[in-house]
């Protein structure tokens, strides 16, 4: 299975987006050049994550982007979903049934196999992504990556946030 580079840019966002401030927001700008991304590429994703209420877009020029939820709340398949769309990655178009060899359609009443097993695969990754919370992704980045890594993203997370603002309540936990 292959997911887009859309979906780990969206958990990258998100991971930053969990250690900001509470009131704060970080623009768009400033989390694609972060990861080294087009703003306008990163931009489509962010929209998508704001139409799932996994983000929320506040305006502004003290706008920018945060979570809409406490990450505890907040799953990998949320933001899977959000950017790849709820259908499964597996789709089955029944090419038993075309060629040579092909049956009549009711010579193929029961399911095909592969269909059953790429859909019982999908369920189990589905699975672990729903109960792995991005707060066990922030937790895991500050126990086990290098400390330059942490002590960087901290420092430009600092310098882009944007300030609290009446504009914009805290984010509910």
């Amino acid at each position: 299975m292959k997911l887009s580079e859309g979906v780990e840019a969206a958990i990258h966002c998100a991971a930053v987006l969990a250690r900001l401030e509470d009131g704060r927001a970080l623009p768009a700008s400033a989390l694609a050049e972060l990861h080294g991304l087009s703003p306008s590429y990163l931009l489509k994703h962010l929209q998508a994550l704001s139409g799932a209420k996994i983000f929320e877009s506040l305006p502004g020029p003290n706008g920018g982007y945060r979570l809409a939820r406490a990450p505890e709340r907040i799953s990998l398949l949320d933001i899977v979903l959000a950017v790849e769309g709820a259908e499964p990655a597996f789709r089955c178009a029944e090419i038993r049934q075309r060629g040579p060899g092909a049956l009549e359609p009711t010579a193929y009443v029961k399911p095909c196999g592969i269909k059953v097993a790429m859909l019982r695969a999908e369920k189990a990754w589905r699975a672990v992504l729903a109960e792995t919370k991005l707060s066990e992704i922030v937790a895991g980045y500050q126990a086990e990556a290098d400390p330059r890594a942490v002590a960087f993203n901290c420092a430009f997370v600092g310098r882009h946030q944007r300030p609290q603002g009446r504009s914009f309540p805290k984010a509910p936990k």
